[in-house]
């Protein structure tokens, strides 16, 4: 009796075992049901920016969260292409990812231009979250031929000069490169020339007289070699550029509904703070960089000559006014909308 009990017994637990092995058994790693990805991101800026270590470490995240499965390589130095070629070489899959300054394409896209305008925002760190918690929103509308993952913003930025300026009339007549169209359209509302020109060409125009001034954050000066061709450095927060992620629709459509999730979810306002982070914290510190060498003008203006700048900057918002509603765009709640995400993040000028 005890033998045939045991042997019944252990009959049972084998079909159990051999249920428990059958299609029941625990599902597979995401990592081994889903194709590799590879994505190519584009890059126009140095290695040594400071753009490069977070947004490696946002690759990096990538990978983890999709068990291996996706592999994001940085191309950074124009390696894929142009500066200004970038939102295009995302949209036609020569970058599955790249970085785009909107500004670049004037006239392209209107309704990001209201970052743009001068004396907007007050800092690049909370100011990048409210930027892309605010213009998330609208890039349906103005990138619909890629995916907009995230967005974000330089620290504010300044005018450097080879010749001490203080007020709008002083512009009159000079060459100078501006950091995107909106700038451009400052410059020649105060009488100067623009001189198109992305920052890897910083140093090349002013180096050749093309150029008499230009556009930058601080530490810009820096990276890109030119503070011994510009020694004045007008210290006022007076612009900043505004930066998207844009990404191929065909590739991320291509990926399996897991890898899209890990893809959405680090196509966030978190992550673009995130990201923005330690390029805005380099930034400033170029300033007393800047400051601390001997041959170098770094000046505050005085109130009655800020509230000129000010004043100059006023058609600038009618012009961008005017072209957001020409695309059907409502721009006093746009830019309400701006202002109050800006305050929300005690990111508002």
């Amino acid at each position: 009796m005890e033998s045939t009990f045991s042997r019944g017994t252990l009959a049972r637990v084998a079909a159990v075992a051999a249920l428990a092995a059958m299609p029941f058994a625990m599902p597979l790693p995401v990592s081994a049901q889903d194709k590799p990805v590879e994505l190519k991101f584009g890059y126009w800026i140095p290695p040594a920016h400071s753009l490069i270590p977070s947004s490696q470490e946002w690759a990096d995240s990538i990978a983890k969260a999709s068990n291996g499965s996706i592999k994001v390589t940085i191309y950074p130095s124009e390696q894929l292409g142009k500066a200004f070629d970038h939102y295009d070489m995302s949209r036609d899959g020569i970058a599955d990812i790249a970085l785009v300054n909107p500004g670049y394409q004037p006239g392209r896209f209107p309704i990001v231009g209201a970052s743009e305008l001068p004396f907007i925002f007050a800092n690049a760190t909370s100011g990048s979250r409210a930027f892309d918690e605010w213009y998330r929103k609208y890039a349906g509308r103005e990138m619909r031929d890629v995916r907009y993952c995230l967005g974000f913003a330089h620290d504010p930025g300044s005018f450097h000069l080879k010749k001490k300026v203080t007020l709008p009339a002083h512009m009159k007549g000079l060459k100078v490169r501006p950091a995107h169209a909106t700038l451009a359209q400052y410059i020649t509302l105060m009488g100067g020339t623009t001189v198109q020109a992305s920052a890897p060409q910083m140093r090349d125009v002013l180096e050749k007289g093309v150029a008499d001034a230009t556009a930058s954050p601080w530490d810009g000066i820096f990276l890109f070699k030119v503070e011994s061709l510009v020694k004045f450095h007008i210290d006022e927060p007076i612009y900043v550029a505004t930066f998207a992620w844009t990404m191929n629709t065909d590739k991320y459509n291509g990926m399996s509904a897991a890898q899209k999730k890990v893809i959405d979810e680090h196509c966030s306002p978190e992550w673009a703070e995130k990201i923005a982070t330690p390029w805005a914290k380099r930034e400033e510190a170029g300033r007393p960089k800047l400051r601390a060498l001997a041959d170098h003008d770094v000046y505050k203006l005085k109130p009655e000559e800020l509230a000129e700048w000010r004043k100059a900057a006023d058609p600038l918002h009618k012009r961008w006014a005017d072209a957001v509603r020409k695309v059907g765009g409502d721009p006093d709640a746009i830019m309400k909308d701006l202002r109050a995400t800006l305050q929300k993040h005690n990111a508002l000028y």
